[in-house]
This record gives structure tokens, sequence and C-alpha cells, in this order.
């Protein structure tokens, strides 16, 4: 997979295991998620900055890309049918859009309470309360969560509608792009996946890195793997006509 041309790249962050983070990725920017340990878990949602009231839609976003997970080529749709961010490059293969995030219930059922006040930094974090607290920092609350993905973790279905989570999905230095395609608040936490079996509470840092990238051009992967996706593009590109 190329690496990114230093000239390009604006700024660099590692995100804390089990902490929040959000950006207004700007169109004409990548934003490079890595998994610097292997089985990270990176809760995101997206808005449309310009109109928080346009955001992911992930039925959507499967629905007209014959899919029920993220990988390179597919793109994340608003509920306007305008593509919010692409995914031109990814090394984990496999991001899951179904399962949620965590909640304060289920983490303290799973691993015991762990308040700050008794654990400091070590103390016990869910991506629900994460997400709340980084939505209140755009005038937005609980009433404005949506459905989330997952990046770095692969949660598959059987045939009678059981979720299951797949250990080690993603490998010390995995990444995947995202590519803005809109002005795209994202957020983000490094909670621990609603799903993961482990005993241990454990959370994983991940490394961010955003970088000037140049527009989507007529022979895109994004825009061509699909033909949905062509009309996602013409559509988002219209918008900042």
């Amino acid at each position: 997979m190329p690496a990114i041309d230093p000239s390009l790249i604006r700024f660099r962050e590692t995100v804390p295991p089990g902490a929040n983070w959000s950006h207004v990725l700007k169109r004409g920017t990548t934003l490079r998620l890595t998994d610097p340990e292997g089985g990270a878990n990176v809760a995101a949602l997206l808005y449309n900055f310009e109109l928080l009231a346009e955001r992911l839609n992930l039925p959507d976003t499967l629905k007209c890309q014959h899919t029920a997970r993220l990988a390179k080529g597919h793109c994340l749709y608003t509920d306007m049918g305008r593509i919010l961010v692409s995914i031109p490059e990814d090394t984990c293969g496999w991001h899951d859009p179904l399962a949620g995030w965590s909640t304060a219930r289920i983490v303290k059922e799973k691993y015991g309470a762990k308040t700050y006040q008794s654990a400091r930094n070590e103390w016990h974090r869910n991506a629900h309360d994460n997400f709340v607290t980084e939505l209140g920092k755009y005038g937005m609350d609980e009433r404005d969560l949506t459905m989330n993905v997952n990046f770095f973790s692969k949660v598959t279905v059987d045939d009678a509608g059981r979720l299951s989570f797949h250990p080690g999905n993603s490998r010390p230095g995995a990444f995947v792009d995202l590519r803005a395609e809109m002005n795209a608040l994202v957020i983000l936490n490094t909670c621990i996946h609603p799903l993961d079996p482990s005993p241990t509470y454990a959370p994983k840092p991940v490394e961010l890195t955003i970088y000037t990238s140049p527009p989507p051009g007529p022979d895109d992967f994004c825009r061509n793997f699909r033909m949905e996706n062509q009309r996602g593009f013409t559509i988002t590109e219209r918008y900042f006509l």
C-alpha cells in the first residue's frame, strides 16, 4: 500500500485506549486510521458539518452497495444520498457496520465498574458516553446519536441472524483511509467493541494522520466500485457547485 508523502501530512495524533476524539475533516483531505498494536476498535459517527441534521445512514450505505461490511471501495452515505467519506485504501479488509457501540451497562457487566476517582486513567469507559460527551462540543446531545461504524472489527451474521465477533481481524499496522467527500464531522472513540469476548478490559490506541488528497477523478476506484457510487459522487459534487 502507498505510503503518505510527508509533504502532504497536515496533522498526526494518537488517541489513547478508551478515549474520544473529533474533527471536521475538510473536503480535499483524508484521515488515515492506523491500528498500531492490532485488535483495535474505533467506533465512528459522521455528520455533514454544514448541516448537522444530515448524517451517516448505514442502511442506505449497505443496501446501495450490496454489502454487510465496509472495506476498500465502499462509500459512507448520508440520508440525503450524498457521500460523506469514501474508503480508497484499506489493509484490514473488514469493518463492522452492524453491531453498534458499548454502553455503561455492557462494560460493567463484563468487566466490573472502575471510576476515574478510583482508577484514574485506567477507569472503564464506554462508547455511548464518549459519543455523547463529544457531541456536546458541537451543540448536540444523545438525541443526535445515529448508527455507527466499528473500524477494524469484524462481525458476521449466520442464517439465524446471530452476530459473531471475530477476534484478531486487525493485525498490527493495519490502516483504513477515510477520504472526505464533504466537510464531515467525524466523531471517534477507541472503546471496546460491544461483542468483544475478551474477559479483560483492554481497549487499544489508534494513530490518526490527516493529509491532503486530490479530488476523485473519473477513474477513481471508489467512484466505480458500484454503479450506485457513480450517482452518489455526482450528487455530492453538485452540492459544492
